[in-house]
């Protein structure tokens, strides 16, 4: 295999055949250089010699990373919800701003490590940072895939960890924030007796149901059966601008939430009663209501549309007000209130998973084990309190 060395001010270069280009007949040749000595750039053109020989060299393409995403995300975008997309697009973004004058082929172990560190010391979440890496494995992987690198710079990569305190630790131990049972009750009275209009339906319904707020907000009349006093769960609704008429109906976040669940008797009685409601405001705007079949339609302005979960989350902070509740719980903080009560009736984990639409949720199982101990404690007062009284 032919090949030179050259030596130009005071660094190393070298030029060796890789091949024959098929459409042209001519040599195709690989220069590098930058070597602070001849034998280093000897070395490499070895290196080189030896990938071309057992035909795993790759010829790394020139491809500006910021192209390479913009590629990546318009292929990604057909395959997954507009949803996730929206996701990664944000994410990619922040790799964006380190990476967006390289080359892939020119991204290092070594720099990409250093961005996840300083997006850790510029104070992002832990989460959002494992989120970013995620997105730039799947970026890198392809590149991969395509040929455009042969090395991956995320591969060996690690999340920072923060060094905690004992205080941080022991407090990972209090258990995510929810109704008890006569809070509960004291907000759903609340949202009855001063709620605004279908805020009393809309609460019921999250607290007996544990349904996701986009779950609740897709729902339609033909999704509810008074017979088998079920609902369907088969969408999730999708509005980040919270721009009425942009919503959109998308497939459930995943498979297994999909699903079907009883209800009680006591939701399906207030939901009729909305129906009825509902039934007399078409009729009074049969020209402008906007009949899509939705459980929890808007009844002001945009008749008929499905309400916004911005609403629902205002909502709900002005009934804890008034109730004198923690004004910082929200509307999935009523899925952790359904779990602790299915806990407290006595319902195993897996059947409030599958209610859930869950295969795996560790804040699930939290509330679980931290109601059944407090249950197993009490169990275990009761029972020393009844051998001292013989």
């Amino acid at each position: 295999m032919q090949g030179y060395f050259r030596k130009r001010g005071s660094t190393w270069s070298f030029t060796i055949d890789i091949g024959i280009d098929p459409q042209t007949g001519k040599r195709k040749q690989k220069t590098r250089s930058g070597f602070r000595t001849k034998k280093e750039a000897q070395l490499e053109a070895a290196k080189l010699q030896q990938e071309i020989g057992h035909g795993t060299y790759i010829n790394e393409k020139e491809t500006m990373f910021k192209d390479f995403v913009k590629d990546w995300l318009k292929q990604y975008s057909s395959t997954v919800k507009v949803s996730t997309v929206r996701v990664r697009d944000h994410e990619s973004g922040k790799l964006l701003h380190y990476f967006e004058g390289l080359k892939v082929k020119q991204i290092t172990r070594k720099m990409y490590q250093e961005v996840l560190y300083d997006l850790f010391e510029k104070g992002y979440a832990l989460n959002t940072i494992s989120g970013i890496h995620s997105t730039g494995r799947m970026i890198f992987k392809k590149a991969i895939e395509l040929e455009i690198i042969k090395n991956d710079p995320t591969q060996f990569a690690k999340l920072p960890r923060p060094i905690k305190t004992v205080e941080e630790l022991e407090s990972e131990e209090e258990i995510v924030k929810y109704l008890e049972k006569e809070e509960l009750a004291l907000f759903l009275r609340t949202a009855k007796e001063e709620g605004l209009d279908r805020d009393y339906e809309i609460f019921l319904t999250l607290a007996y149901s544990g349904l996701r707020v986009g779950e609740l907000c897709a729902l339609m009349w033909k999704d509810l059966s008074n017979k088998e006093s079920t609902i369907s769960v088969t969408k999730t609704y999708y509005n980040p601008r919270n721009i009425i008429k942009e919503y959109q109906l998308l497939p459930p976040k995943t498979k297994n939430s999909k699903r079907t669940i009883e209800l009680d008797s006591i939701v399906f009685k207030e939901l009729d009663r909305l129906k009825a409601r509902q039934n007399e405001l078409k009729m009074l705007n049969r020209n402008t209501y906007y009949d899509k079949d939705f459980v929890f339609a808007k009844t002001g302005n945009y008749l008929g549309y499905p309400e916004l979960i911005k609403t629902i989350q205002n909502r709900m902070t002005r009934l804890l007000k008034l109730s004198g509740l923690n004004t910082t719980l929200t509307p999935h903080s009523l899925r952790h209130t359904h779990t602790s009560l299915l806990a407290e009736a006595g319902v195993g984990i897996h059947e409030i998973m599958e209610r859930l639409g869950h295969v795996e949720d560790d804040i699930t199982k939290r509330v679980y084990l931290h109601v059944t101990k407090t249950m197993k404690t009490e169990a275990s007062r009761k029972f020393g309190e009844l051998m001292r009284s013989l």
